[in-house]
Parts: C-alpha cells; structure tokens; sequence
C-alpha cells in the first residue's frame, strides 16, 4: 500500500515538474521574442505537455488524434490560425483603427487579426496568464498536426497516402459538399485521426459555421498541410512576441484606463462617499436579481424566480432580457462598456434609485447616504484578477486631490471545477494556495458552507488552488491536493490574484479599511478528476443557473444587512 502512495505521489510530482517547467521555459521564450513551436526551441514545451497529459487535452499522448480537445482549443483561438505559419502575439498596437477585421474565438474575448495568408496577430491585453494560455493551446495544436502528418506521409519527398489524397479533393473542391461526398471525405478523415467514422460524425457538426458547414475537415487538412510542409520543405512555423507587448507586459496600462473610468462615473454621480461594494461576477445575475421583481411583476405572479432567471439565461429571450436592463438603466444602473482592452465590463448600481429595495433585508432602514452602491466587474482572467483589482482599489487622483473609494466588501463569484461532487454544485473556499508556489491566502470568508445549504445543492468547503491556467488540470497533482492535509476542495485562476490584490490595498498600502469583507464562493463548471466531466466535456447548460442565482443572492442579502 505505501508503494501505491509513493508512485502516486511520484506521479504527482512528475506532473507538478513538468508545469514549472513549461512556465519557465514560456517566460524564457516571450524574453527571447520568438520561437520554432516544433523546433528545438519548442521542445520543452512539448515534452512538458506530453509529461503532463493535462486531463483536457485527453489523448495527447496517444498516436490518435485527441477530438474533443481539439474542439475545445479551436473555440479558444481565432479562425483561421490553423492555416497560419507565423503567430504573432502583440499589444493593442493600433490595429483596431485599420481595414483588418477583427476575429473573437467564440469562447475567449480577444482581438485577434489575419495581417495575410500566412500571418495571425492576436492582441494580449489581459497579462501574463493569457499568453500561457495562448502558448499551451498552440502547443496542443501543433502536436496533434504532427500526429497527422506521421499518419498520411509516406516518404521523406512528400508522397501521402491515399486517404491524404482524397480528404484534400473534398477540401479544395469548389462546390459544396454532398452528404454523400461529406461522409467519404469524413471515412478518410476517421482513418487519418485513427478515430472511427461514429466519433468523427458525432464531433463533426460541433466544428461547423454557417458559413463554413465544414469547417472540421478543413481545420484537419490545414494542421497536416502544415506539418508536412515542416517536415519535408522545413518551413517551420514561427510563434512572435512583439517589441511593444515585451516593453508593456506587467504595467498595468490597461487596468489603469479601465479603473480611473470606473472612479470618473461614481465621482460624476457623487457616489465616492457611499458604501461601495464590489462584486466580480457575469453580466446578468446581480442585474436580473435586483430588477426581476420590479421588471416582471406580471411573469412573477405566473411562475417561481429560478424559472423566471433560466428564461433570462436563454440567449433566445431577448426580449425579456431587454426589459429587465431597461427597468434596471432607469432605476440606478450605470453600464460602463470597456474601452481599455481589458474586456472586462462594469456596472454600477445606485441602490437609492431600488423602488422596493431588496426582500427580507433592513434596506428600508438605512438613510439614503447609507445605502449601498454595488459595483459589478465581469470576470477577469487568471493574473489580470491582480492587475484590475489593484487598480480599482489604488487612490484616485481628481482635480489635485486624492480621493478614496469607500470600500465596504469585495466579493468573488465564479466558475471552478470541483474536486468532490459535480457540475453545478458550489464551493466556498477559506484559502487560496497558488500552484506552483509557496504563496498562500487564508481569510475570513463571510459566506459560510451554511448560508448555501439546504437548497438542493451540495455545498462544499475547504480550500481552493489557483491554477496556472485551466488547460494544464492533470489529475495526479489535484488528487494529492484533495486527499492529502491541504483539503482542497477545488481549482480556479484568479482567486490568489485578488486576495493578493485585496491585502496589499488593506493591510499595506491603507487604501481601503483593513476591515473589508471579503466573500468567495464558486460553483462547479466541471470535474477534472472524473473522465467525461472536464471543461472540453462541454459547458454547464442550465444547471448553472440555480447555483449562480443562490449565491448572488446571499452576497446581496448580506450586503444590505451588513
């Protein structure tokens, strides 16, 4: 049995070497300016993923082609970048203002640019933990068109098989395909990947556009088209890191516009002296909570709260949604859309302007100067959680004077995957241990595993790893943290960024009262430690509603008790 538990632990420690490894080794290349992703200069990082085997990526280490994380790193990168030899990462240079359209991946909000037929920009404006981000995707990428290439090259002059042959015919053909000629394209396809023609037809329509019904085979043809021209012509492909992003890095250019616009709105509309109140949080669910009541007064009476909020989370309701941002625009919300390039959004909402204020709380007690005004941030990313709440909480310079938000509590809502449990259930973290260091933040968290209990849903404790990034999970590392005295209870990235940020503003800088309340709480978007339950599994649907909706409201409650 201590053998088990010492090649487990082993295991563990492979896996904890080989993600230090590959940030070190991302921090050495950005230094340097370039880098051959499948040259020698790309080697550690490939050897270090391929050690790791992050949960994620699935069978990255296999000779057959890993599909679901595919689909998860395509959603993540521009469209596009698969055809790409050069990738350069820059700063908001200017590019905003040219003829270049901007590409968004649907699931990551980045600007990204095709400059030409061979070159992809894609602007970092969110710090250090977007770039590893970035640099692992890519990595996952190119190993899978290397396994793509070994399968189809025959030789050492460039000769590919048959089934090469034929998926490229499909691929370049003018006309669009048939379902008949989509499903012996999709045959060779399935021999290529080493994947069976159901795996191939059940992912296939994931990858899909409009306007590129079948974009699955072209992403393929284009990452083996690649690979081949590495191996046989050496065009190898090339990953840049621009002079401006290398000389801005860390400045917090951006986070600084995106909190003195913040500062500008509540001194414009004299709120700097009220109890400010922060919440990192989505878009939605401290609006809808707010206003339902006052928006759909009507719908209320015909059907329960959580039923009213799912209908809002459908993207297909827009009208109902439109209702409640306008009842909320008129009584006492401030939207302030970002413009720095942190793709971070605001709200602010004057509580004042509340008709009926907020149920089974003391609201109508407290005097208009008493009561709250709440600041809603949509989610940062990873490191950015530091750099925007460093700001948000520095002093502000206004007309000579230094003025101080009056900062009553911060509270932290978001996604994390769960070490215990299952998609939808919550955590409420009393520690965050920052992975791959020896950095710790233990506090006092005002939200209790008891606040949450009682309501359907289990409710976990203890305390939570900010990870490097999402996309690096392996489950030997998160099973010691869970089973060994840690008692981690689940992962996240930005967690130790804004305790960091929150202590040095209170304890050692004095900006805020050393006092503030803090008040994490997290529900579950995946299990990394159950195959079939991690991110690339697929997202969280409906079953993320009651969670989000149950904290939001004891973060509220307890902001209008407090």
């Amino acid at each position: 049995m201590s053998i088990l538990k010492l090649q487990g632990r082993t295991r563990a420690q492979e896996s904890s070497g080989a993600i230090e490894r590959m940030y070190i080794t991302m921090r050495h290349l950005f230094n340097r300016g370039f880098y051959k992703p499948m040259g020698v200069s790309g080697e550690t990082l490939r050897e270090s993923l391929l050690t790791l085997r992050p949960e994620i990526y699935g069978s990255i280490a296999n000779d057959k082609a890993e599909l679901e994380g595919l689909l998860y790193v395509i959603d993540r990168l521009p469209q596009g970048i698969e055809e790409c030899r050069f990738i350069n990462l820059t700063s908001d240079e200017g590019y905003g203002n040219s003829h270049f359209k901007p590409i968004v991946p649907p699931k990551r909000r980045r600007n990204c640019y095709r400059i030409d037929e061979e070159q992809m920009n894609i602007e970092i404006t969110r710090g250090r933990s977007e770039i590893y981000d970035i640099l692992t995707h890519l990595t996952f990428l190119f190993i899978e068109s290397h396994k793509i290439m070994k399968r189809v090259l025959i030789d050492e002059e460039g000769s590919v098989n048959r089934d090469w042959e034929k998926l490229e015919v499909a691929v370049t053909q003018s006309e669009e395909l048939t379902q008949a000629q989509r499903e012996v394209a999709l045959t060779h396809t399935a021999s290529i990947l080493g994947r069976t023609f159901h795996e191939i037809s059940r992912l296939y329509p994931k990858f899909s556009t409009p306007e590129n019904p079948d974009r699955f085979l072209r992403v393929i043809w284009s990452l083996g088209k690649m690979a081949i021209r590495e191996a046989v012509k050496n065009e190898k492909r090339i990953i840049t890191f621009s002079p401006v992003l290398r000389e801005r890095l860390g400045h917090h250019i951006h986070g600084e516009i995106w909190s003195n616009d913040i500062k500008l709105k509540l001194i414009e509309n004299k709120l700097m002296d009220r109890p400010i109140h922060i919440i990192s949080a989505n878009m939605h669910s401290v609006m809808n909570t707010l206003y339902t009541p006052c928006a759909l007064k009507t719908e209320l009476k015909k059907k329960k709260a959580l039923d009213i909020y799912e209908e809002l989370s459908d993207s297909g309701n827009g009208s109902l949604r439109n209702k409640v941002t306008k009842t909320a625009l008129d009584k006492g919300m401030f939207f302030i859309e970002d413009k720095s390039g942190t793709n971070i959004d605001v709200q602010i909402f004057d509580t004042a302007k509340l008709e009926d204020g907020f149920s089974g709380t003391k609201f109508s007690e407290l005097k208009t100067e008493e009561k709250p005004v709440i600041i809603v941030m949509d989610y940062a990313f990873g490191e950015q959680a530091y750099e925007t709440m460093d700001e948000l909480l520095k002093p502000f310079s206004y007309q000579e004077n230094e003025v101080k938000m009056n900062v009553k509590s911060i509270s932290i809502m978001g996604k994390a995957g769960i070490l215990e449990g299952g998609k939808g259930d919550i955590m409420i973290p009393d520690a965050h241990l920052f992975e791959g260091t020896a950095d710790n933040y233990p506090f006092e968290n005002q939200l209790k595993k008891s606040d949450l209990d009682g309501h359907g849903i289990k409710v976990v404790d203890g305390a939570m790893i900010t990870v490097l990034g999402t996309s690096l999970q392996n489950k030997d590392i998160l099973r010691f943290f869970h089973d060994s005295t840690w008692n981690v209870c689940g992962l996240e990235m930005e967690g130790a960024h804004y305790q960091k940020a929150i202590q040095a503003a209170s304890r050692l800088r004095g900006s805020i009262d050393e006092e503030v309340k803090v008040r994490y709480a997290y529900y579950a978007s995946d299990n990394p430690l159950e195959t079939g339950s991690t991110l690339a599994s697929g997202g969280l649907g409906t079953s993320g509603v009651k969670p989000t909706y149950l904290i939001t409201e004891k973060i509220l409650e307890q902001i209008f008790n407090s």
